[in-house]
């Protein structure tokens, strides 16, 4: 009876999670299409935040800029050091 129970609850929460991730995603791709709407208005085609990166990848802080791309773009590790790559691989194409 108590496994049942326990059974019970977990399945629950699993489901619930579950439905709450989906639409924590939807939320999100509504969010991104709207940003890319408002910066097509603006005509911003790069973010703010790049220059101060690129500035430290000339003066060789390639860690500060992975550092700061990640607390301003909320990005993980791997995420900030292949920002901070494609920032870099775009200077060297200029």
């Amino acid at each position: 009876m108590e496994i049942n129970l326990i059974e019970s609850i977990l399945l629950f929460v699993s489901i619930y999670l579950l439905i709450t991730t989906v639409q924590l995603r939807n939320k999100t791709k509504g969010l991104e299409y709207k940003l890319e709407q408002v910066s097509k208005l603006l005509n911003a085609t790069e973010l703010p935040i790049n220059e101060e990166l690129k500035q430290l990848i000339q003066e060789g802080h390639d860690v500060q800029a992975v550092k700061k791309a990640r607390e301003t773009l909320g990005l993980s590790l791997v995420e900030g050091k292949q920002y901070i790559d494609s920032l870099k691989s775009q200077q060297h194409n200029v």
